[in-house]
Parts: structure tokens; C-alpha cells; sequence
């Protein structure tokens, strides 16, 4: 799930991915994709599912429980046998179509765990309904940072990284030099991180522990794949930066709140995407108030007020 509000042009960003629903499309020997048709503003053309190996194989991030999807990943592994199913994180566009493969293939289904938030709720907060949480997925196997997962031909590392939710996990196809990103990292835009589902510290963390790894071929949730990954990871990194002193130069001309920081920040946004953008924009503000940076009454929530501490 993406920040599509953000349009700057400080990052390289590729929005070509002619890839049609249901069609499955080798990338590489041994790596396929099938994209589901669930496009909108955040899921851009929609999710690609991965299948991993030949044979006997693996398929990641199943998608959204959508029937049409589901026999299409199915159809692609004709004649083959799914032993594994793989999920980066528990969005609805992500992980609710694993019952519907797991029922079909009877594939073991590995991830980090049931959904769950970066922190806990503050009192007086509602979940965001920009979350999009599976809360119902349940993984056979919970797996941690550094297993590895061992197939028929293949073998991925399970590399955590949190931030656009807590259980996001990444896999590391080391012989490849590939490693499936989900939403952490996308070619076509920054991912939004809504806390508490989503941390920005986490995010930034997790940033910089992909830059410092050596895979460069980068698959994502969402778009086409990143062939030089650590480096657009950087330039991620450095508008996450410039974004935080743009929230830091609006709270020099006087205490706001998040409505008017985003009307000031992202100019000319489409007014269906505010609720995002301004949770990207408090992911910020928690970090920032954390820090003694920024100041506000009371925990830092959606519909504050914020100014900058003295």
C-alpha cells in the first residue's frame, strides 16, 4: 500500500508496468508474477503475486481474497506443486487470498505473525482506517529475522522489516540476488506508514538495513521490480528526510495541525488521498515529538495540534 499522494520529483520514480491481470510473466529463469486486478490510488495497478522455483514452488503474498486472482495463481502452477506460501505483511491487499490457495494447494503458509500495531493504541485513538488490516490471517509456521526458508531448488532469508506495519517481513533470494521487498520499497512511489499499525522509525530502520545489503534486484508488492534496490533505496531515504523538514519549516510559522501541514507540503493533492497523506504526515510528528522536536498536548493523534518545543 502506497503513499500516492506523493508526487515529488526527488526520487526516480517508474510507473510503466504494462503487466495485465491474470497474465503470468516469467521475470527471470524460475521467478514468475501474476498481477490481481485490484487497482486504486494505493495499490497503483494492483498487487503482483510471486511464484518462486519450478516444480515444486512457492508462492508470496497470495493478494486479496479475490476468486479471479486465486484461480489465476493456480492455472500458472498447473501440472506443478505449491509447498510453500510466503507473506511479506497482513494488508488486505496482501494476505486475505492465502485461505483460498492454502485450501487449494495445501501449502504451508510461513510469516512473522498475526497483524498487529508498531505501538499500542492511545486511549482516547480509533484504528486508522488507513491500516487496511488482515486481522484474521494466522500463518502455519511464525518465522523470525534470519530463517531461512528451503525449497526444491531454492532458499530465502526472512529479513524484517517494519515500518509500514510491524510484521513486515522481506525474502532474500540470495542466488539470485533478489530479495521480495513487499510494500517497503516501490518503484512507483513511497509507501505510506500510518501508525500505530506503521512506524517511521521502524520504516527509516528498516530503509537502512536494505541499503546496507547486497541484493539488487528488488520485487515489490506493487509496480515493476528495481534493479539497483540499495541505491533507490537511498534517495527513499533522503526524501523521507526532506519531508520531515518540510513539516519542521510549516511548524516554524506557528502551531497546526496535520490538515493544514498537508495542504502546505502536498501541493495540489487529490482530496481522496488527504487521510493518507496525513498519516504519513503524523508518522513523522510521533518521531518528531519522541525526539523533543515538536511539541503537542497530550499524545501526538491524528486530530492534534502541533508547534515546535522551545
Amino acid at each position: 500500500m502506497s503513499d500516492a499522494s506523493d508526487t515529488s520529483d526527488d526520487v526516480p520514480f517508474n510507473r510503466d508496468f504494462p503487466l495485465k491481470a491474470g497474465v503470468v510473466e516469467e521475470i527471470r529463469p524460475g521467478l514468475r508474477r501474476v498481477l490481481c486486478n485490484n487497482p486504486s490510488p494505493f495499490t497503483f495497478t494492483g498487487t503482483v503475486s510471486y511464484i518462486v522455483g519450478t516444480g515444486k514452488v512457492a508462492i508470496i503474498d497470495p493478494g486479496p481474497d479475490d476468486e479471479a486472482h486465486a484461480q489465476a495463481l493456480i492455472d500458472a502452477v498447473k501440472g506443478e506443486t505449491v509447498t510453500h506460501i510466503l507473506v511479506t505483511h497482513t494488508h488486505k491487499d496482501h494476505s486475505p487470498g492465502t485461505p483460498r490457495l492454502k485450501a487449494a494447494t495445501g501449502a504451508t503458509v510461513y510469516a512473522e505473525g498475526p497483524h498487529r500495531a508498531s505501538r499500542p493504541y492511545f486511549e482516547s485513538e480509533t484504528v486508522s482506517t488507513e491500516s487496511g488490516a488482515d486481522r484474521a490471517f494466522r500463518p502455519d509456521v511464525t518465522i523470525r529475522d534470519g530463517d531461512v526458508i528451503e525449497g526444491d531448488g531454492w532458499a530465502v532469508e526472512a529479513v524484517a522489516t517494519p515500518g509500514h506495519t510491524a510484521n513486515h517481513m522481506a525474502f532474500a533470494w540470495k542466488e539470485r540476488d533478489a530479495i521480495f521487498v513487499g510494500d517497503h520499497v516501490m518503484g512507483w512511489s513511497t509507501s505510506i506508514v500510518a501508525p500505530p499499525d506503521g512506524s517511521m522509525v521502524d520504516y527509516m530502520t528498516s530503509l537502512d538495513r536494505l541499503i546496507a545489503r547486497d541484493e539488487q534486484l528488488y520485487l515489490s508488492g506493487h509496480g515493476a521490480e528495481i534493479l539497483e534496490g540499495p541505491r533507490y533505496s537511498r534517495f527513499l531515504k533522503r526524501h523521507r528526510v526532506a519531508r520531515e523538514a518540510s513539516i519542521l519549516h510549516r511548524l516554524g510559522k506557528g502551531e497546526t495541525d496535520i490538515p493544514t501541514m498537508v495542504r502546505a507540503i502536498y501541493i495540489g493533492i487529490d482530496p481522496r488521498l488527504m487521510g493518507a497523506a496525513g498519516y504519513s504526515v503524523l508518522a513523522h510528528l510521533e518521531d518528531l515529538v519522541t525526539r523533543g522536536i515538536v511539541a503537542t498536548e497530550g499524545d501526538p493523534l491524528i486530530g492534534g495540534r502541533y508547534r515546535l518545543a522551545k
